[in-house]
């Protein structure tokens, strides 16, 4: 018997910037490219089309790691 409370998303799902941003709650594109530039955004893969892709178990393991303790 399942454990799960509905459908889990896909962790190799390849995200798209948009998408992304979406999932951080509707950051903007400035803000996304300027993390990237300082290295802390999460992970991403470029395609050889030049898009930016970010695989959904590595998007949620960056927001896991950047969770604050409960003050």
């Amino acid at each position: 018997m399942s454990t799960t409370k509905g459908p889990r998303p896909d962790r190799d799902e390849l995200l798209n910037v948009p998408q992304v941003l979406e999932a951080l709650g509707g950051l903007s594109k400035h803000t996304f490219y300027e993390w990237r530039e300082r290295r802390v955004a999460p992970p991403c893969f470029r395609l050889p089309n030049g898009q930016l892709r970010v695989r959904r178990g590595d998007l949620l393991d960056w927001l896991e790691a950047h969770r604050e303790g409960a003050a």
